[in-house]
């Protein structure tokens, strides 16, 4: 780090080549390796092959975001009856924690577990007041693979007093390969949701109740391309320049399959599993070719896609959506499954 701080990396191995690479700064998945239909393992995730691309240009490619992932509106909330102002930094809106979220901060490792499933836990502690959130945050991530080809996430937090919180993972995923050259408007997506929250043109859940997705480009709920419809002309998809939408799980707050995703090439298969309310859907749209990420290349739109799992964007300031607020008698807890699969190519 500039101030001489050391960064780390830790590699998990499990099966057939199977890796996943965490590094402690953002407490960030820098890779993840899959193999595809014929055995060949690559890098299915977009970021930096050094630490200097992470710190050139934030892109969160694959960090644990907070304090509050997504947006919340004009960077305010009222909290137990007392206006909480935040830093902005997306127009006048908070994104992802503020202009210094979590992303951002060097974590600490508190365990390694070398054992048949292995892991890391790292750990952060978030000051009261830091980028205006009140209330200090202890917060860590287990990055585990709890399967052969299965990586799990559990994000936990404890507060000191009244606070909210939101953590999620921000890996950009294409599972042709981060190297491939493709791009992910012709994987095959499933969404485990009939409603989805549309947007104004700063991308802030309008008023009302969530819209359902039938008849619209965002039903997903049987697998369709992720291009086949993003060009369609609609105003939500005006609205977030291709997909950038949060689509409402109906999971009870169990872990629970929420989205299928299909590389047609690879014959790779993800299948995303969580017991979050949300999953943001965001098709690359602002990736513009100014930034170089694994083996010099320049990403471009929908070279990769997010889905984070999460509580609805804006929920401190909509009654009506799940709720964000922490207390010190309460535990914030978020498990999400990232499992590895491959359809046999004809």
């Amino acid at each position: 780090m500039p101030d001489g701080q050391v960064v780390e990396r830790i590699v998990l191995r499990g099966s057939g080549g199977f890796e996943a690479r965490v590094i402690s700064f953002g407490a960030t998945l820098q890779a993840l390796l899959a193999a595809d239909s014929n055995g060949k393992c690559d890098d299915v995730v977009l970021g930096h092959d050094d630490l200097a691309g992470y710190l050139a240009k934030r892109s969160f490619f694959g960090a644990t975001v907070g304090r509050y992932a997504n947006r919340i509106a004009n960077a305010q909330f009222v909290l137990d009856g007392r206006m909480v102002q935040l830093a902005a930094n997306n127009g006048p809106h908070a994104l992802h924690g503020g202009p210094h979220g979590f992303d951002q901060k060097l974590w600490q490792i508190d365990a390694i577990d070398d054992g048949a499933e292995p892991a890391v836990t790292l750990s952060y502690l978030s000051a009261d007041g830091e980028e205006g959130y009140p209330g200090r945050l202890d917060v860590s991530v287990t990055y585990r693979l709890a399967g052969p080809t299965e990586l799990s996430l559990t994000l936990a937090a404890r507060t000191d007093r009244p606070t909210i919180v939101n953590l999620t993972n921000h890996s950009f995923f294409n599972l042709e390969g981060a190297l491939s050259g493709s791009n992910i408007l012709d994987h095959r997506l499933m969404l485990a949701a009939d409603h989805f929250l549309a947007i104004d043109p700063t991308a802030i859940p309008l008023a009302g109740p969530p819209r359902g997705v039938g008849g619209t480009p965002f039903d997903f709920r049987e697998v369709t391309a992720v291009g086949e419809r993003i060009r369609h002309n609609d105003e939500q998809l005006k609205h977030g320049k291709g997909y950038d939408h949060n689509f409402c799980l109906d999971n009870g707050g169990r872990l629970q399959l929420a989205a299928r995703l299909e590389a047609p090439k690879s014959g790779r298969v993800l299948e995303l599993l969580t017991d979050q309310p949300g999953v943001q859907l965001y098709s690359g749209n602002y990736l513009d070719g100014a930034t170089a990420g694994k083996g010099g290349r320049l990403y471009r739109q929908s070279d990769a896609l997010c889905l984070e799992p999460q509580i609805w964007p804006n929920a401190p300031n909509r009654p009506d959506f799940p709720g964000p607020r922490l207390t010190a008698d309460t535990t914030y807890r978020h498990h999400t499954v990232y499992r590895f699969s491959f359809r046999r190519q004809r």
